[in-house]
């Protein structure tokens, strides 16, 4: 297995505010598979995707990713595991204002001891022609494509999506999906897309369906269907 959950929970807030959002996850996704996690919002699809990337602390279990359990790690470790193995899609984008959509790109390829090519990622999201535009002279849709840009350029290990297609036109949504896509099964990316868009489990290998802060059951795809044959 690449990545394990073990008896994962979180909690927020102290006392009598104490709050559990997650109860006892456990699960496992195998290296190069395509994870959808599904459910409506409360369900804990976020924050568990924030514990697997290090940006949350777990309060009780494990998450082990690659054989390394992220609650041994230090913080200059855990900063290191995010720069080393991972690409994160935020929801709302995180680009860096006063850079262009190619330098936004590029601060992920300069992460990376083997990056994607910049021009490449430009061409194949659509970007080539704003690649001189900043992030307030773009749509969110374009704003998100450089958000993913910049995630793919690290050609990370292991690629975690927060509603990666969610300020997306359809044609752009099947453009990148086909991406994250080739991804996986080009270079062997482990992929995790959170989505409340239930017709998005068909691409993949595993669907995890999450609820009331634990997973419901999970499902598994034989054959997942190639993005051209999705519709939505």
């Amino acid at each position: 297995m690449y990545l394990q959950l073990e008896n994962v929970e979180k909690y927020y807030g102290e006392n009598e505010n104490r709050v559990q959002v997650l109860k006892g996850v456990n699960g496992s996704i195998e290296r190069g598979e395509i994870c959808v996690m599904l459910g409506p919002s409360g369900s804990g699809k976020s924050t568990l995707l924030n514990l697997i990337g290090g940006i949350e602390i777990i309060d009780y279990g494990n998450v082990i990713v690659g054989g390394i359990d992220l609650a041994s790690l230090s913080k200059t470790k855990l900063g290191l595991y995010r720069r080393d193995t991972l690409g994160f899609v935020f929801q709302f984008y995180h680009l860096v204002p006063n850079l262009t959509v190619k330098e936004n790109i590029e601060t992920g390829a300069y992460l990376s001891k083997t990056p994607l090519a910049v021009e490449t990622l430009l061409d194949k999201l659509g970007l080539k022609e704003h690649c001189n535009r900043y992030p307030n002279q773009l749509s969110g849709g374009q704003q998100q494509r450089t958000a993913i840009g910049r995630a793919l350029a690290k050609n990370p290990k292991l690629l975690l999506c927060d509603e990666p297609t969610g300020a997306l036109d359809y044609q752009t949504g099947k453009q990148i999906l086909s991406i994250l896509q080739s991804m996986s099964r080009e270079n062997g990316t482990t992929v995790i897309i959170v989505t409340h868009n239930s017709a998005l489990a068909p691409i993949a290998d595993k669907v995890i369906y999450m609820r009331d802060a634990s997973i419901e059951r999970i499902e598994f795809n034989v054959h997942p269907k190639d993005i051209e044959n999705l519709e939505y």
